[in-house]
């Protein structure tokens, strides 16, 4: 997928991760059920050991990948600097296929399933090109920090 500048959302807008956990560089599309985004594995990634990403390094990107759909509620205007603290609170199912390696470009594809309130359910895939990584169904609970 090629990746064009005015198709691209800043995801700083929509997550409060940032350098070294942040696992998402752009989001190519969003809407309240559903997200994609995109992830360059570089090597002086967290994640990173021996020329791939890790097992945890793609987990981490499907919950950041997921938490997009939920964190649009709390990053809608980027004018003021919101705080969120979130976490995984269940995977219900994964499926992890291959790793990629330093270099590639992983695109992610999550759709919401259910949300109650500031928890969602959503399932997520994340392919290298035409191959499949990681399949999995997330939990996720966010919830804005008051000062």
């Amino acid at each position: 997928m090629e990746l064009k500048e005015e198709n691209i959302i800043n995801i700083h807008h929509f997550l409060p991760h940032r350098e070294p956990m942040l696992m998402a560089d752009y989001i190519l599309e969003l809407t309240p059920e559903k997200v994609m985004t995109s992830f360059e594995i570089t090597s002086d990634n967290i994640f990173v050991h021996n020329n791939e990403f890790l097992e945890a390094g793609l987990i981490e990107h499907s919950a950041q990948t997921c938490s997009s759909i939920l964190g649009q509620s709390f990053f809608q205007n980027p004018e003021v600097e919101t705080k969120v603290i979130g976490f995984i609170t269940n995977i219900k199912k994964i499926e992890i296929f291959a790793l990629p390696k330093v270099g590639d470009r992983i695109i992610s594809k999550a759709s919401l399933i259910s949300k109650y309130e500031n928890i969602c359910n959503i399932f997520c895939e994340t392919f290298l090109d035409e191959q499949m990584l990681i399949r999995t169904e997330i939990s996720l609970f966010i919830q804005e920090l008051k000062s």
